[in-house]
Parts: structure tokens; C-alpha cells; sequence
């Protein structure tokens, strides 16, 4: 059975009232993204525990870079998924602000 993907443009019609522009990626990366995020909030509650049981300073620390390895993997994924759909598309349009838009987002994820 072939699975359905679900994408729209990254035109007018995906911006909202508000003027804020949305997601517009296939369903599967929308899937990929949550269930990322779910487990990475089982991290931190796990974290959380470790704290209020006072486990040892070390452990509760490398728990905590790993939650912080796995968010860096999701933003390195949706960075991958954006550059490739919506800023490709603004690019194809003459949308040249996407460019800054992008830098911007990288310097700030590479500190």
C-alpha cells in the first residue's frame, strides 16, 4: 500500500493571518520530528527525576548533554527539510531574504 504525503507550497496559501509563515513539510518528517521530540521529553523528565532522587552530578550531566545531542539532531533535521523545501522554493520565486533568514538561524544554532 502506498503511503499518502501530504505537502503543500510554501506560498501565500501557508501563511497565516497573522503573517507568520508555516510548515509546510511532508507528513513523514512531521512524524520523524514528534517522535524525536517525544523521546527527548522522556529525557527530560528522566532528568528530572534523576534530580529530585539526587543522583549523582555526573550522571544528571551526561544525561543532559545526551538530551542536548538529541535537540541538536532535530534542529540539524528540520534545518535539512527547511533548506530543502520552503527556502528552495522562496529562492526559485526571487525571495532573497531567505538567505539572511537562514544565516541567521545557523550563527545562532552553531553557538
Amino acid at each position: 500500500m502506498h503511503e499518502l504525503v501530504k505537502e503543500i507550497s510554501c506560498d501565500q496559501d501557508s501563511t497565516e493571518k497573522d503573517g507568520n509563515l508555516r510548515s509546510h513539510h511532508e507528513e513523514k518528517t512531521i512524524q520523524q520530528l514528534i517522535a524525536r521530540m517525544n523521546r527527548i521529553e522522556g529525557q527530560i523528565r528522566g532528568i528530572k527525576g534523576m534530580i529530585e532522587r539526587r543522583d549523582y552530578c555526573d550522571d544528571v550531566l551526561n544525561q543532559i548533554s545526551s538530551a542536548q545531542a538529541a535537540l541538536d539532531g532535530v534542529s540539524k533535521l528540520l534545518l535539512e527539510k527547511h533548506m530543502k523545501s520552503c527556502v528552495r522554493e522562496r529562492l526559485e520565486t526571487g525571495d532573497t531574504e531567505v538567505v539572511d533568514e537562514v544565516l541567521k538561524t545557523v550563527f545562532r544554532m552553531m553557538r
